[in-house]
């Protein structure tokens, strides 16, 4: 879609004389005049209901400096930068220009150029870390282009936030070239010229060249992870151990020898149920029992990968997120062995509940089936169990009853009568149980069952 510019030939203090006046009508009555162009007067629009004050709003910056070193190193867009760097940074010294990128929620990641004017730019917080969204300071390149996901330049005045008028900047969004998904921003920040018709080509043709190398990266994981999965291999090779991630019964979850916190063991679970791995909203939706961001989950995930490195295991695959590598999970484990019909072999390995302080929905369910797993070990192991007492009662000779000599009917009448003779009050005038009826556990019933 074209970007709106402004018409050859205007006067530059004019124009900004007719967007002050402007914006104080706007601020005065709540409307935005019709003179402005289309992208600005919406914008101006969306900052009036948000309520953003055009005198003091300044980006927040809500991440501690650990926190966000650890959130732009795991960024999508962290791959890509040098492209980034060698296209528009290099030249952007010479050219008193400051270039920012900006993840999808309009935070600034990284802010590099000529560093006269970075410093004047501290002054208004154009820093990494901050919060450049339209929601957080109002009409932006940055923010508005990721508000109308297409590029945008923003002149001087324009800009809603008036600490921001000395300024002008253009700006494009950036999607994964797989999915479409919005996954940030570049932008060019500085003097006029930074909205100049051939600024806005050259950061187009950046950001067609991140999503070419973001292409070329999601291929190149593709075929690894293909030769990774493929059996034709030319020579058999052993198939490497797997490391156990132990987290049924009330024991602390573990991967191998390596103890894990009640989240990373939620997500690793969730993980490993689902080896062709989960996208961020689906894996965030599992674990967290309300609605959490992005940023929250991409938070957790890096500590995770400290965690993996630590057990020796291979850093976790994004775009979806999954295993490097396979880990034996006991659950899964017993539901094979139930899937197979090895039942005594399952009943064996079964610890307890799936992680039974876990509140996560994805655990939470996995937690139920493994409820109605256990009831069938049980039911089948109380069958098993009486079979065996009465193939046991029915290799006793009769001579061992006191019946040696008597006919095969009348020794059985006999025996009957001995045995309700020999039964508790309660069962009198009752058949006796056979194995396969009595309970499965004698404690449960109060007294010990008839005894064949």
């Amino acid at each position: 879609m074209p970007v709106p510019r402004h018409p050859q030939g205007y006067d530059l203090h004019d124009l900004r004389d007719r967007l002050l006046r402007a914006q104080e009508t706007a601020i005065a009555t709540g409307t935005v005049p019709p003179t402005l162009r289309p992208v600005v007067r919406e914008s101006w629009e969306r900052a009036l209901r948000g309520q953003i004050d055009p005198d003091h709003a300044l980006p927040r910056v809500e991440l501690d400096e650990d926190e966000f070193r650890e959130y732009r190193a795991s960024h999508a867009l962290a791959p890509v930068l040098p492209v980034i760097r060698r296209l528009l940074v290099d030249g952007a010294d010479d050219a008193g220009l400051v270039v920012a990128v900006g993840d999808e929620h309009g935070r600034l990641l990284w802010v590099e150029g000529d560093p006269g004017l970075r410093r004047r730019a501290e002054d208004m917080l154009f820093i990494a870390g901050a919060d450049w969204s339209e929601a957080s300071v109002g009409t932006s390149a940055p923010g508005t282009a990721l508000q109308l996901d297409r590029a945008v330049q923003i002149r001087g005045a324009e800009h809603y936030n008036r600490i921001v008028h000395p300024w002008s900047c253009t700006a494009a969004p950036v999607h994964d070239p797989a999915s479409g998904e919005l996954l940030g921003v570049i932008d060019i920040t500085g003097t006029d010229h930074a909205v100049a018709p051939h600024t806005l080509s050259l950061v187009q043709a950046t950001v067609a060249a991140v999503e070419a190398e973001l292409r070329i990266a999601s291929l190149e994981s593709t075929v690894r992870a293909t030769l990774r999965r493929s059996r034709m291999t030319a020579v058999p090779t052993p198939r490497p151990t797997r490391t156990p991630l132990t987290v049924l019964g009330e024991r602390r979850p573990r991967l191998g020898a390596v103890e894990l916190s009640p989240r990373h063991a939620e997500i690793l679970t969730l993980l490993a149920w689902h080896p062709r791995g989960l996208g961020a909203e689906r894996l965030a939706s599992l674990v967290y029992e309300t609605e959490a961001s992005p940023v929250t989950l991409r938070a957790e995930l890096v500590r995770l990968r400290r965690v993996l490195e630590g057990a020796g295991e291979p850093p976790l695959e994004s775009r979806p997120y999954r295993l490097g590598r396979e880990v034996d999970l006991d659950a899964a484990s017993v539901a094979k062995l139930l899937t197979q019909g090895s039942l005594k072999r399952a009943a064996e390995r079964y610890a307890g509940p799936v992680l039974p302080a876990s509140t996560a929905p994805g655990i939470v369910g996995a937690a139920r089936r493994a409820r109605r797993a256990t009831a069938r070990i049980h039911a089948v192991g109380c069958l098993a169990r009486g079979a065996r007492r009465l193939r046991r009662a029915r290799r006793v000779p009769l001579r061992r009853r006191g019946l040696a000599g008597a006919p095969r009917g009348a020794a059985a009448a006999l025996a009957a009568t001995r045995l309700r003779r020999r039964a508790p009050r309660a069962h009198r005038g009752r058949t006796a149980l056979s194995p396969l009826q009595r309970p499965c556990n004698p404690r449960a019933t109060g007294r010990q069952p008839v005894r064949a």
